[in-house]
């Protein structure tokens, strides 16, 4: 049997690149997607269809996130940072929307949240002062660890697989992702990033790890 290697690609933006103005604006959406998002995928393919990553050539993005340390050394950090990239970035478009109706907080989510954190704004508040915090390029993310849910952020494109966690919701805070609309009032972009929070996505992937 003749395998085809599985060629990473740009996944479908779910709206148009102004439909979350005025938090996030329509030239940083179309600069973050066509542009950094599509050279991640662009450099995984390069990295993984070199020789020596021949048998994760039809490996899904997540395993390759999962199985970081199987990854030949010579193209790990590649793999690491653009396969990392890729996938932060396929959620990342999916966990924001347009749509009043998915910007509501409910099902087991918000009962896991309130258990963990005390109280929603609780919860905000951790999350906002961890985005905030963090030094340099990275991400912002309520995972579920072992069954429990955690705020806690990585470095660059690290992705919350690689530490053996579930992404459920995440905010990149590099800088290209808010740059032009909020310069370096990176406090201002995370405060109204939650106006287009996807909490259906959200409450979707927490129901689907917890089965």
């Amino acid at each position: 049997m003749i395998l085809i290697s599985m060629k990473h690609a740009l996944p479908k933006l779910p709206y148009a690149y102004d439909a979350l103005e005025p938090h996030i604006d329509a030239k940083t959406m179309e600069i973050h997607y066509t542009k950094h998002h599509q050279t991640y995928v662009d450099k995984l393919n390069d990295a993984i269809h070199k020789p020596e990553g021949e048998k994760f050539h039809n490996m899904p993005v997540e395993e390759l996130l999962i199985n970081i340390n199987k990854i030949p050394e010579s193209i790990r950090t590649a793999v690491r940072n653009h396969g990392g990239g890729h996938f932060n970035h396929s959620l990342f478009w999916e966990w924001m929307t347009p749509h009043a109706k998915d910007k509501e907080v409910k099902g087991r989510i918000i009962d896991a949240i309130n258990k963990e954190f005390g109280s929603f704004e609780d919860f905000k508040t951790k999350f906002n002062d961890v985005a905030v915090s963090r030094f340099g390029s990275g991400w912002a993310w309520l995972v579920l660890n072992k069954g429990k849910l955690e705020v806690y952020s990585t470095a660059n494109q690290d992705s919350p697989l690689m530490d053996g966690k579930i992404p459920l919701l995440g905010l990149d805070v590099w800088e290209h992702g808010y740059y032009i609309k909020w310069t370096s009032n990176r406090k201002g972009y995370v405060e109204n990033w939650w106006n287009v929070v996807n909490w259906a996505q959200v409450e979707r992937l927490f129901d689907k790890a917890k089965k």
